[in-house]
């Protein structure tokens, strides 16, 4: 059952499998449900805004909404944030302590049960969470839905709309509060799109080999199975419909005999067929490990954290607490907690004194934005080159938009824009395609190799949702001849992995893969490996599989996911397609303006601390401020 899935028969096709997917029924509501989604709109909007400038600032509208409701939920993108949140809340609310708490995945299993019975209950006035409370969580509707930044794709924000007015008949309403001035634009977009019923599809993963082999080892485990029999079952699948037998054949025998580089070592020759032709696992070793680390949800090694008395508070990170020194603090769980040591992958810790604390860092913390709602947002920006703002968000980042239009361009739906800017720091490079985060790094890192090669330079790199910059030391030539071979389409795959560290994010990403397949186990319970032994077993695989077994599949899936998840090569390569075919539009702005500057302060905040980032932002402001005449 989804409210917030766009490609349905797809979805048919991955539950039932391709054959009976024809077959299939797809029962639609009656009636469509309403949702509702406005803005927390702050009094004004600084016309150079810059990641989270905004912040906590709207801290004071954020308690007023909820002090007006009975329930609410404050949805944030990522756990770092909801802890920053929660202790904003309870520092400007002490006596809210107990009715207010905080729900993400690396909290304890008792921990978010108590969370989600006081919800059922009605017992907790608000409650700070992440995706943990999107989905397949049982309790009673709430009285309102705060969304804290953009919500980076229409599907998201729907699905947490949905718990607001989750009654037949009922409205449903979320609203927004932005951490970014263009983040009210997002808002606006994915109103419109919902309006549309536009929501992103989610594709299912196609054919990953680390999959097929553990399943083929869980088969093996569980009474056995023949070959043959197994690849008509594996290839009713949807994931598996193309399944070669070349690549079924490298999977069996990886299996069996650890494939062409692995075979000399008998924890590797994890499955036997019998002389009945029945794989089985013959090892009980191989066996008992195998259960303990079967399933194909991996993140980064944690730890848990837990308080002197004993009691279990949840996980974070072990590269996160391997920067702790004994005394320092940080914020976890909702409370200031002090480090005191680290022992058998534990990090023992005991409460602190409020002060200055730093906050728990989890992979994933940068969401890129939707193609979709990258779409819908484009479409805004040219409405506004047009003079046309119709929506009360666009209204309020007139001024910011105006000026970017008086100082550079505002690109329609048929352009893009590129701004050249000399500073003290050198020449800039800043270009705006609006296709997301991480298709705009692997177009960084596409247009940085070919200037290089052209040129012998460095670049130094940015990206946000909306542009990349590159800066230059020396003036670089842009022509449309240069800006045509940027583009060109052979050798695009190649030239990003050739700017990249290819072998190193194929080394990390092998990580992942590595553990799925079972060539690397993860400890038993209470001895856990560390995140150092994992990627010393993984890494040595690597390099093994790269010297001696380059065919190795598990290897060219590293690549694969490489291309596909970390650098969008699929999104990649459709904006390159559509900025081939639009105008450029080539604009010299004499000052960074509103679409440059937040590229700009990504660029500082690499080189210098948080105070010093302050300080030279709050000059330039001033600075830009003057010169804009405001």
């Amino acid at each position: 059952m989804s409210a917030t899935l766009a490609n349905l028969d797809e979805a048919a096709s991955a539950l039932l499998g391709p054959a009976r997917a024809a077959s299939a029924r797809i029962v639609r509501g009656l009636e469509a449900k309403t949702v509702v989604i406005d803005t927390i709109r702050p009094p004004s909007i600084e016309r150079f805004p810059w990641a989270g400038h905004i912040g906590v600032r709207l801290l004071p509208e954020l308690i007023r909404a909820i002090e007006n409701a009975r329930s609410t939920l404050v949805f944030t993108n990522v756990r770092s944030s909801s802890e920053i949140w929660y202790q904003a809340i309870l520092a400007a609310r002490p006596h809210w302590a107990g009715t207010i708490a905080l729900h993400h995945g690396s909290l304890e299993r008792e921990v978010r049960d108590w969370v989600e019975a006081g919800l059922r209950e009605g017992r907790l006035r608000a409650v700070v969470c992440t995706s943990s409370l999107d989905l397949g969580v049982d309790f009673a509707p709430v009285d309102q839905v705060l969304q804290i930044g953009s919500p980076k794709g229409v599907a998201r924000l729907m699905q947490r709309a949905g718990r607001s007015g989750h009654r037949p008949g009922e409205i449903s309403r979320i609203t927004v509060l932005p951490t970014h001035a263009l983040e009210l634009v997002e808002a606006a977009a994915a109103r419109a799109a919902a309006a549309d019923a536009m929501i992103e599809p989610r594709v299912p993963l196609d054919g990953p080999t680390d999959v097929l082999v553990q399943h083929l080892v869980t088969c093996a485990l569980g009474g056995g199975f023949e070959p043959a029999a197994l690849l008509a079952e594996v290839r009713g699948t949807h994931a598996y419909r193309g399944l070669t037998d070349d690549a079924w054949r490298w999977t069996l025998d990886f299996v069996t005999h650890g494939g062409a580089s692995l075979n000399a070592y008998p924890e590797y020759r994890r499955v036997v067929i019998g002389e009945d032709g029945v794989a089985r696992v013959p090892d009980a070793q191989i066996a008992r490990r195998h259960r303990m680390q079967v399933g194909t949800i991996v993140s980064e090694a944690s730890i848990t954290v837990r308080m002197s008395t004993g009691r279990a508070l949840g996980h974070v990170e072990e590269s996160f607490v391997a920067r702790l020194t004994p005394g320092d603090c940080f914020v976890f769980a909702g409370r200031v907690l002090e480090f005191v040591r680290v022992r058998e992958m534990t990090a023992w810790v005991k409460p602190a004194p409020s002060r200055a604390a730093i906050v728990p860092r989890w992979m994933g913390a940068k969401m890129a934005l939707s193609t979709l709602l990258a779409e819908r947002t484009r479409s805004l920006i040219a409405d506004a080159k047009r003079g046309t703002y119709a929506s009360p968000e666009l209204k309020l980042v007139r001024p910011l938009l105006e000026l970017q239009k008086r100082w550079s361009a505002l690109p329609d739906e048929r352009e893009w824009l590129v701004e050249r800017l000399a500073a003290r720091e050198g020449h800039y490079l800043f270009f705006y395609p609006f296709v997301g985060r991480l298709a705009h790094l692997g177009l960084a890192t596409l247009f940085g190799y070919r200037l290089s090669r052209e040129t012998p330079r460095t670049f130094s790199m940015t990206v946000n949702d909306y542009g990349f910059g590159l800066l230059s030391p020396e003036p670089v030539d842009l022509s449309l001849g240069v800006l045509g071979r940027l583009m060109a389409a052979p050798g695009v795959e190649e030239d990003i992995l050739a700017g990249v560290n290819a072998a190193e994010m194929g080394r990390r990403q092998f990580r992942e893969i590595a553990r799925v397949a079972g060539l690397v186990f993860q400890g038993y319970p209470g001895q856990g490996q560390s995140a150092r032994q994992l990627q010393a077993s993984s890494g040595l695989l690597y390099d093994v599989f790269v010297d001696y077994d380059p065919e190795n599949e598990l290897l060219a899936q590293s690549q694969r996911e490489v291309l596909d998840r970390q650098l969008e090569a699929p999104r990649l390569a459709a904006a390159l397609d559509r900025m081939r075919r639009d105008r450029v539009v080539v604009t010299t702005p004499a000052r960074p303006t509103p679409f440059a500057f937040p590229l700009m302060v990504e660029m500082f905040r690499e080189k210098l601390s948080t105070e010093a980032l302050g300080s030279r932002v709050a000059r330039m402001v001033a600075e830009l401020e003057r010169a804009a005449g405001g």
